[in-house]
């Protein structure tokens, strides 16, 4: 498969020395813009001048947030626990649950022999009226191997989909477009977002398929169809699943691989200096080549990579975020007060006051953690866990990373830079603003804000961007790829096909402006959102048990330890 797959990326090349009067970059950013605006024009329909979409999002997170009590607050140190290790013998073995009818968990430490000896008795006669989860006396064994990474590199390949240049980038144009007061809003977006991912991760995991060979087949294709068939919306749920997988194939080929390429191209021409007419094409050959080497590996040589790469660069970046803050220090106060200050300013520059302020945060913030899409869900459900819930609440610590630490940090940087007047808030209205005379997009001023401080911070910059965007795409063809298979079957033809398409959408990303594959790529990762809702709604109190089985066996385990 690496022969066809290097041998369809050679024939890319011929497409470089094609040239005409406008130039290759020009030719397919200019046939990919209608396509573009069509999807964009279909996806943010307004109801009362909002997106709709938007509207379903933060109004969903905040009744998420509620309905399971505050998940993102209570379970936060929980969930750190869990990827620590710290229940993994409840993972493995545990504290093994009986459920009556009242709901209340009677239970005893399957860890602890003579407490089985003691309990069996009553264990047996208690069967026949309730259910038991998990195996008795002799029958016990490992179910966590069903799934393939661990809890850790389940986050490390979630994170390393959404932490990219959603947070350099995005962030940039968020602040670009909407002032510093966008950043506010992101935030609130971020930590609202954390009860979404916790639901829509615990029923990916919870509705997975396991194949005989051990490969996990899980996301929001399969709890729309086995869970709304369970509730008997059975039609209602191949519709919904059917339209979710197209939609995540779209957003792989969008935002988890366009976009991504789009950035990394261009901090890769600043740093090069590079003005040719296919300079974009041939980078995003580049690209494609190193990223199709990598997703031939499917998930465990993804989540081997992601792992390492991303916790690397996201520290080195955050890094350089505090070295920056920290030789500006006294200028904090003053950037969080302008943040406060603009998220509610009536008449903040650029986007309609308050209102579209807050739309431009919502809008990079839901982009950048994804947290609704439900597009996570499919890393997560490779995991090896027995408690569903256990891999919800690890999943909730993605939009804390992504958007509440990473974007502020970014938007603290940039802002600080922007005191002494480098740029006007609000630029030319696409998302472009003037430095000195010249045009800077997205990582560019991220890249300008860095320079300042940093000396030669154009290299780190750039090599973040591009392994940002290298880690995002290959997480991003896991998921597009888990759709591909829900829809055209498991076959190593369709997998071939739809890696085909995805690394030449990386050319196309490289080759295109700036506002033509962000606007695609928000309508793609956003139209998720619909048919992805749907499921969320109606399977909720399944996503309320698990997490009730889930923290009443780390109780029982509590309860052994102190006697």
């Amino acid at each position: 498969m690496k022969k066809k797959l290097l041998s369809l990326l050679m024939l890319m090349i011929p497409m470089l020395t094609f040239a005409q009067e406008k130039g290759l970059d020009q030719q397919i950013d200019e046939a990919f813009k209608p396509i573009s605006d069509f999807f964009s024009s279909v996806i943010f329909f307004p109801v009362f001048g909002t997106p709709f979409v938007l509207i379903l999002l933060v109004a969903s997170a905040a009744f998420f947030t509620v309905y399971f009590g505050f998940p993102n607050i209570r379970h936060f140190f929980t969930a750190i626990n869990v990827v620590r290790g710290k229940y993994e013998d409840i993972e493995k073995h545990g504290a093994q649950l009986l459920y009556g009818e009242d709901g209340i968990a009677r239970g005893v430490d399957m860890n602890k022999v003579d407490d089985i000896e003691e309990h069996i008795e009553n264990i047996e006669s208690l069967h026949s009226d309730l259910e038991i989860d998990g195996d008795i006396k002799d029958t016990i064994r490992d179910e966590s191997h069903e799934g393939e990474v661990s809890h850790f590199q389940a986050l490390a390949t979630a994170v390393s989909g959404t932490v990219g240049n959603g947070n350099i980038a995005g962030v940039a144009l968020a602040i670009a477009l909407g002032g510093p007061g966008a950043t506010f809003w992101m935030i609130i977006c971020g930590l609202l977002g954390m009860s979404t991912k916790f639901v829509e991760c615990t029923l990916g995991v919870h509705y997975r398929d396991v194949g005989k060979d051990g490969t996990v087949y899980g996301g929001p294709m399969y709890y729309l169809s086995k869970g709304l068939k369970e509730k008997g919306f059975a039609t209602l749920g191949k519709i919904t699943a059917a339209l979710f997988a197209v939609f995540c194939i779209g957003g792989s080929f969008g935002g988890g691989n366009a976009a991504q390429s789009n950035q990394a191209t261009i901090v890769i021409k600043e740093l090069l200096g590079l003005e040719s007419t296919a300079a974009g094409a041939i980078i995003g050959v580049a690209l494609a080549a190193l990223v199709g080497i990598i997703i031939i590996g499917g998930i465990k040589r993804i989540a081997s990579v992601t792992e390492k790469v991303v916790p690397f660069m996201a520290l080195l970046y955050l890094v350089a975020c505090f070295y920056i803050l920290g030789v500006n220090f006294s200028l904090i106060d003053d950037a969080i007060s302008l943040i406060l200050r603009e998220a509610f300013n009536p008449k903040a520059i650029g986007v309609g006051g308050v209102i579209g302020v807050l739309l431009v945060g919502f809008k990079r913030a839901a982009f950048s953690n994804e947290a609704g899409a439900g597009s996570a869900s499919i890393a997560h459900s490779a995991v090896k866990t027995k408690y569903s819930a256990s891999e919800g609440l690890v999943a909730l610590l993605e939009p804390f990373i992504d958007t509440v630490v990473i974007c502020t940090m970014t938007a603290l940087v940039i802002i600080i830079f922007n005191f002494g007047g480098a740029f006007e808030y609000g630029g030319d209205g696409t998302g472009s603003v003037f430095i000195d005379g010249v045009a800077y997009e997205g990582a560019g001023i991220t890249s300008k804000a860095f320079a300042q401080y940093i000396p030669f911070s154009n290299v780190f910059l750039t090599v973040a961007v591009v392994l940002f965007a290298v880690s995002t795409m290959i997480s991003w063809s896991y998921y597009g790829l888990q759709s591909w298979k829900f829809l055209f079957g498991r076959g190593k033809k369709a997998d071939l096909t739809y890696k085909i398409l995805f690394l030449t959408f990386v050319v196309i990303g490289a080759a295109a402006s700036m506002k033509s594959i962000w606007d695609f790529s928000d309508a793609m990762i956003f139209a998720m959102v619909f048919p992805n809702m749907v499921g969320l709604y109606l399977l909720m109190p399944v996503v309320k048990k698990q997490l009730k089985r889930y923290v009443d066996a780390i109780n029982l385990k509590k309860e052994a330890i102190e006697e």
